[in-house]
């Protein structure tokens, strides 16, 4: 459920005419505010608090006012009024308050990030991998999988192969999502998902990431999976076997295939075992 779905303007010159905010209803009975001119904050917080009275005569319940950094100096108005923070952009900020008596049904801020490994193997058998310059792993001599995260507006397997390219400046086809991982508390508390992914090299000469790659290489599979660093974690293990049982005909993955929906007009892509759904 998110507040920037599909929603219905009020009367705006109804609303200046009253001295409320101008707002727009949403889908789930509540309204949103996009603040747009500067404005003093004695007389937003009047304005608000005459708006949040109006609004609750309506029956309205979650409002949401969308400030853009500009108008920063009105945040504290919205606290004093009950509003709390839902989530910030590097442009803007969201807050909200809920109207109505009891515990809100208000959806939360974005709860996952979402990253992507690259399992990349040529014909003799060597996987592309990289050491860092930058993170955890930089000086430890370890070698790994190419990864990053996925961009907002991004396809999960547009994702992977982006970051191979940004990484080795080897051209891949995305295959399958070979398995995924789901872990807490990552990343400023929230949630991560991993997914392992399986691409096809479409080159083979690499030209590593000056900013952020120490070295890249095609290594021997097995020389990779014999690192103590691979063999001390099972994520790791698994990973590699996962990968070669695929490899070696013995494991189906999710093959991205793009599919049409009731809630967005644009196709998105659904990842699903295509092979045992053939058979069938």
């Amino acid at each position: 459920m998110s507040a920037s779905e599909t929603s219905t303007p009020m009367n705006v010159n109804e609303n200046e005419e009253q001295g409320l905010l101008d707002a727009i209803n949403d889908r789930y009975g509540g309204v949103i505010v996009e603040v747009t001119q500067p404005m003093d904050s004695a007389l937003f917080a009047s304005v608000l608090s005459a708006s949040m009275a109006e609004w609750r005569q309506q029956g309205k319940r979650g409002v949401w006012i969308k400030l853009p950094i500009q108008h920063v100096n009105l945040v504290e108005a919205a606290v004093k009024e009950g509003f709390w923070y839902h989530h910030a952009e590097p442009n803007y900020m969201m807050l909200v308050h809920w109207l109505p008596q009891g515990a809100h049904t208000l959806p939360a801020n974005a709860s996952h990030r979402v990253g992507i490994g690259a399992f990349v193997m040529n014909k003799n058998r060597e996987v592309l991998v990289v050491q860092e310059k930058i993170g955890r792993l930089r000086g430890t001599g370890v070698w790994k999988f190419p990864t990053g995260v996925v961009n907002e507006g991004e396809d999960l397997c547009a994702a992977a192969v982006r970051e191979v390219k940004e990484e080795t400046a080897i051209d891949t086809k995305f295959v399958q999502v070979l398995a995924f991982r789901q872990s807490h508390k990552v990343f400023f508390e929230k949630s991560d998902i991993f997914f392992l992914c399986l691409l096809e090299p479409l080159s083979f000469e690499i030209q590593k990431q000056e900013s952020e790659i120490e070295a890249a290489k095609w290594m021997p599979i097995e020389e990779y999976a014999a690192q103590p660093f691979v063999q001390k974690y099972e994520l790791l293990k698994c990973s590699v076997d996962i990968c070669l049982a695929k490899k070696d005909g013995n494991y189906s993955g999710f093959s991205p295939v793009l599919t049409s929906s009731a809630f967005s007009n644009e196709k998105s892509y659904m990842y699903f075992n295509i092979h045992d759904l053939n058979k069938q």
